[in-house]
């Protein structure tokens, strides 16, 4: 069970932590969110969970518990050694913990030759740090899908990675992540949910692999992220700044999508990126 409010706190102060705002270091304390965690994973026995920032241990031990493989990063060298000396031994087959940062460990470690990442029926489960959200799914997407993520995010950054088209949030990141999920499932949370007590909610998101689940090539990508970074421009005048044939060819497509060269990168539909993706791997 997650620890309460006050035993999550002697605890960060016997290990000599104080919870860094810059490393999204608000601590689970409510049971039932850990409970629902692991009913959106669809969790069972020999299942293999990425986890990121496993902080105290408190959903890992669950996740563990419930009879999956886990593999976990953490930053924190305090947080990183009290795991190794009190869950780790617990679990020696079944917990492989990796010290290092999200953004450049996405899957937390997990071989690149496991039979479930070369399969993609490997899960994400996490509470994840809002200081590395965005970045994180980003490097996530470059690589072998899981079939299935459960986020705890902030739920600015849950709007944002499910924003559609036509919408004040929709980014780069929310097309990338459509391109390769579904949102399946999502529940409010309550700051109170957390010590300390964060100054924002959050929600618990889950999102499926989709059938035809597309990566964007990096040259797309990069070139959506440059349109979004002056979101107010007319589509036309973004893509023709990028002096590439392809993207010329692609202006000239937008009437088969309802598209002008008048439209703004948030009203460009995932149909019309595709096609964008398509040319530029010609």
């Amino acid at each position: 069970m997650p620890l309460t409010p006050t035993q999550t706190r002697v605890l960060l102060i016997r290990l000599g932590i104080v919870p860094r705002k810059n490393l999204g270091q608000n601590f689970l304390v409510d049971g039932n969110l850990v409970r629902k965690s692991l009913e959106l994973a669809q969790l069972t026995p020999g299942d293999v969970v990425v986890e990121i920032g496993a902080g105290l241990g408190t959903l890992t031990e669950e996740l563990l518990e419930a009879g999956a493989e886990v593999y976990s990063v953490e930053i924190d060298r305090h947080l990183d050694q009290n795991l190794r000396t009190t869950l780790q031994p617990k679990f020696p087959e079944k917990f492989h913990l990796l010290e290092g940062d999200a953004v450049e460990h996405p899957r937390a470690g997990l071989p690149d030759n496991h039979p479930a990442l070369t399969s993609g029926t490997y899960k994400v489960v996490a509470n994840l740090p809002y200081s590395v959200s965005t970045p994180w799914l980003d490097a996530l997407l470059s690589g072998p899908l899981p079939e299935r993520l459960v986020l705890m995010l902030q739920r600015e950054a849950a709007e944002r990675f499910t924003a559609g088209p036509g919408t004040a949030e929709r980014s780069a990141i929310s097309i990338f992540t459509e391109a390769a999920f579904l949102r399946a499932d999502s529940h409010s949370v309550s700051r109170t949910c957390f010590f300390p007590v964060p100054k924002v909610d959050s929600v618990l998101l889950c999102l499926i692999r989709r059938p035809d689940a597309r990566a964007f090539h990096p040259t797309t990508k990069k070139l959506i992220r440059e349109f979004f970074t002056q979101r107010r421009k007319q589509i036309g005048s973004l893509a023709r700044r990028a002096q590439i044939p392809a993207v010329e060819k692609w202006l000239e497509t937008l009437p088969a999508y309802d598209l002008d060269i008048q439209a703004r990168p948030e009203n460009v539909t995932m149909d019309a990126w595709l096609a964008l993706d398509r040319l530029l791997q010609a």
